[in-house]
């Protein structure tokens, strides 16, 4: 997972960070780091999972109905 930027012609240090940062948030390289700082149990994982799960279906029966 290794992720690199390189300077061009005449780009500012500011500029390369910013696309720095948007190639991670592309990646997800941020989101799974904070993911797995701690320790999750396999139950909570599925708990997670099945919430999200029921919270889109929710959305995708509210927005289809319009």
């Amino acid at each position: 997972m290794s992720v690199e930027v390189t300077l061009r012609k005449g780009e500012t240090v500011d500029k390369a960070l910013r696309r720095l940062k948007k190639k991670l948030d592309r990646e997800s390289v941020l989101k799974d780091v904070r993911a797995k700082r701690y320790f999750e149990k396999p139950c909570e994982k599925r708990r997670r999972i099945k919430k999200a799960a029921v919270f889109n279906n929710m959305l995708r029966v509210r927005y289809e109905n319009m």
